[in-house]
């Protein structure tokens, strides 16, 4: 399993975001330990105010563990991979919150550790915990027989197309595929050799070049988003230098986009903004069937949850019968009959939990395969929708290049209602008798 983790301070606005259905298909609160409230958010409060009894303010202990995307590990799995984190990082026992999240036909867990001995009223110190998780990780990889990443095996192999959160979040703004614009900006920087050929290049796609805040390269779209031109391009800071030349050269970020707005007449705005909004209603449907399915499985996991809880109930009502009252309850202490019933009802116990949990995963792993064939028809449709908007950056910075006229839509032939196409302009309506 892939490991990220962080220290950070906040608790009730993590707690608030990790319940939070957002963007996910489904939110399961897994676990709340060691604090007075079994409610994520309130729990987390507790922490806040612990907090403050200490100077630590990065006082909670996140972490996210995501398996590959083919996988569905159960929750012994995850259970188990976290334990031996707290273990490792001396977390044992300290309060905790799990909470597993599903999104696009994958299952990942989100665990949050209170870091203060209450105690004695400090942090626990968490050094070099990096090293300690990708350890761990590169562990969980071998364990399960997954094929590891090869960023994971080799530091210096990881993929070029991740992208940070930040670039996730440009990604909702521009509605365009993060790794699909990197993708742009490799094959540009591959196919030039020089520092003009490079800046053409990029223009002809709907890109400037322009000087960073830290006087490094960035790049400038005709929407006004910037981009890291060594993120984007995978190239070191060294090879972009000796390419490109001192960036002390360049135009600041600011100028370039008060450039761009200045070439983006009214028309030529109200034009791309259009084409936009064409190439983004053609992905409803996708969007429309996603909702469809996911209200479908809540409501299926609902009811599995019902049915578990009546069953657990009647369950219970059953073994406390096999109990004899009174005297006969007496007798049974006496010569061990109650004892004996006792551990048959603990085992019975165990095995429905263990019963019902292999019924919800069963749900589970269904309910993953087919939001993952979803998924697949959706990423097939987000790949045209990414061809249209890379065909709408060519042809802005076209018309911007040129200073033409922006084409314009075709007009549409007003709809004629079936009672009013036999009107007199002149007259009013023209009934016909009986």
């Amino acid at each position: 399993m892939i490991i990220k983790a962080k220290e950070r301070g906040n608790a009730a606005q993590l707690g608030r975001y990790l319940i939070a259905m957002r963007e996910n298909d489904h939110v399961e609160l897994h676990e709340v330990r060691g604090f007075v409230s079994d409610n994520i958010v309130k729990a987390f409060t507790e922490a806040d105010a612990i907090a403050k009894g200490t100077r630590c303010k990065n006082h909670m202990f996140s972490i996210s563990l995501n398996p590959p995307p083919d996988q569905n590990p159960p929750v012994e799995a995850f259970e188990s991979a976290i334990g031996r984190i707290e273990g490792e990082l001396g977390l044992v026992d300290h309060p905790r919150a799990i909470v597993f999240h599903e999104k696009d036909g994958r299952r990942h867990v989100h665990a949050v550790w209170s870091r203060i001995d209450g105690e004695a009223m400090r942090a626990i110190n968490l050094p070099f915990y990096k090293q300690t998780l990708t350890g761990i990780s590169r562990d969980l990889y071998r364990e399960h027989g997954w094929q590891m990443p090869r960023g994971l095996a080799d530091r210096d192999q990881r993929n070029p197309m991740n992208f940070s959160h930040s670039e996730w979040q440009q990604s909702k703004r521009t509605r365009q595929d993060p790794r699909a614009v990197k993708e742009v900006m490799r094959e540009i920087w591959t196919g030039s050799d020089s520092s003009q050929a490079f800046e053409t290049a990029l223009e002809e796609r709907g890109y400037r070049l322009a000087r960073g805040d830290r006087r490094g390269f960035v790049v400038v779209d005709w929407r006004g988003e910037v981009y890291s031109l060594s993120r984007s391009t995978g190239a070191k800071t060294k090879e972009i230098k000796a390419r490109l030349g001192d960036p002390g050269s360049l135009l600041p970020t600011d100028e370039v986009r008060h450039s761009i707005s200045e070439r983006m007449s009214p028309k030529l705005r109200a034009w791309a903004k259009e084409a936009q909004a064409r190439i983004e209603k053609q992905n409803l449907s996708a969007k429309f069937q996603r909702e469809e399915l996911v209200q479908r499985q809540r409501d299926l996991r609902q009811q599995l949850r019902e049915k578990h809880e009546e069953r657990r109930i009647a369950e219970e009502l059953a073994r406390a019968e096999r109990t004899p009252k009174g005297m006969r309850g007496l007798w049974g202490w006496i010569t061990g009959k109650n004892k004996k019933i006792r551990l048959e009802n603990e085992v019975e116990m165990k095995s429905a939990q263990s019963r019902d949990r292999a019924e919800k995963q069963a749900v589970i792993d269904a309910q993953l395969a087919e939001r993952r064939r979803l998924k697949a028809r959706s990423d097939a449709a987000r790949e045209k929708q990414q061809e249209r908007l890379n065909a709408l950056n060519s042809g802005v910075a076209h018309y911007m290049k040129l200073g033409v006229q922006v084409p314009k839509a075709a007009p549409q032939k007003p709809k004629v209602r079936a009672r009013e196409h036999n009107k007199d302009p002149g007259r009013g309506p023209n009934f016909t008798p009986n």
